[in-house]
């Protein structure tokens, strides 16, 4: 089972899905390019405590967060 996790202003979403399933697969890809396409930025775990930005959906990855555009004030 891979997750999803999309941070935002009230903290955070988890979406899991069974990359082994197409529909679920697919759906957890259209989530992932609707938000890094709007702007937000994209990090899988490689290892303990070590992160990797990607750009592009892994269907591989057991675990990708997704993080809003910084705003600046």
């Amino acid at each position: 089972m891979a997750i999803q996790i999309v941070m935002d202003r009230t903290g955070e979403s988890r979406h899991p899905f069974n990359p082994d399933e197409t529909r679920e697969l697919a759906k957890a890809e259209r989530r992932f390019y609707a938000l890094t396409d709007g702007g937000s930025a994209s990090a899988v775990r490689t290892g303990l405590g070590q992160v990797s930005q990607i750009q592009c959906f892994d269907p591989t990855a057991e675990e990708t967060t997704v993080f809003p555009r910084l705003v600046g004030g």
